[in-house]
């Protein structure tokens, strides 16, 4: 039986303000680069499972200001391989720099504080898992969501990145519960899906953008509202 869920931030409960495409665009624009929609939504897909991978081998606190800059200019690059543009790695750098100058926020998804509603009154434990150099209690007060969450745990209070075991064990051991007994949803098949079934937890793939139809690894919907039924269906 599940007795508690866990969420990833980016992507799965948060996302950003102005959206990701408003944001390449902006910073684009300066560079006479021109994405679309459609691109961004795929550009940024392959790029934030790179980051994922990335991170897996060597954390992005961990590095120096040479080795993030390396890291920034292969991801921003990705991001403009969906709309077809193909950049060095250094304008790519720039135009990364650029768009870390446009101001931005994170607001939950629509489908958020309804899916942890429910939950809740399923007398669950709520949590979230994230790779993040933020301490989890300011970020989700932040996000107006400290109400719905029981606990958190992020990458820089235990030194560990998604999929490494240590930050889903110490979820586990925050919520008091078996790895059977809980769930984790996230968006990235490599962090979210597989570090959770590396523990035997139970995971979830969220799709909100359609980029992994055909994935068969783990349940994947595409908002959170289908995690209510899923709880219940897992016993």
């Amino acid at each position: 039986m599940i007795r508690a869920v866990f969420f990833d931030m980016y992507g799965t409960l948060a996302g950003f303000s102005p959206s990701r495409f408003e944001l390449q665009s902006q910073a684009c624009a300066d560079f006479g680069i021109r994405v679309t929609p459609e691109g961004v939504l795929k550009g940024y897909a392959a790029a934030d499972a790179y980051m994922n991978e990335q991170n897996a081998v060597e954390p992005l606190r961990l590095r120096d200001d040479a080795g993030r800059d390396r890291l920034f200019a292969e991801y921003e690059r990705r991001v403009l391989q969906g709309s077809s543009v193909e950049v060095t790695a250094a304008r790519a750098l720039e135009v990364f720099r650029r768009l870390r100058q446009i101001p931005y926020g994170l607001a939950p998804f629509d489908d958020v504080v309804p899916a942890l509603k429910a939950l809740r009154s399923m007398r669950l434990t709520l949590g979230l898992i994230s790779n993040i150099d933020r301490h989890g209690g300011e970020l989700v007060a932040s996000l107006g969501l400290s109400g719905h969450l029981d606990l958190t745990v992020t990458s820089i209070e235990v030194a560990a990145e998604k999929p490494h075991p240590r930050i889903f064990e110490a979820a586990l051991a925050k919520a008091g519960v078996e790895p059977r007994e809980a769930m984790h949803v996230g968006d990235q098949p490599g962090s979210d899906v597989d570090g959770a079934l590396d523990v035997d937890m139970t995971a979830v793939l969220l799709d909100r953008d359609g980029n992994h139809e055909g994935f068969t690894r783990c349940p994947r919907i595409e908002s959170l509202l289908a995690v209510p039924w899923l709880v219940r269906t897992a016993g």
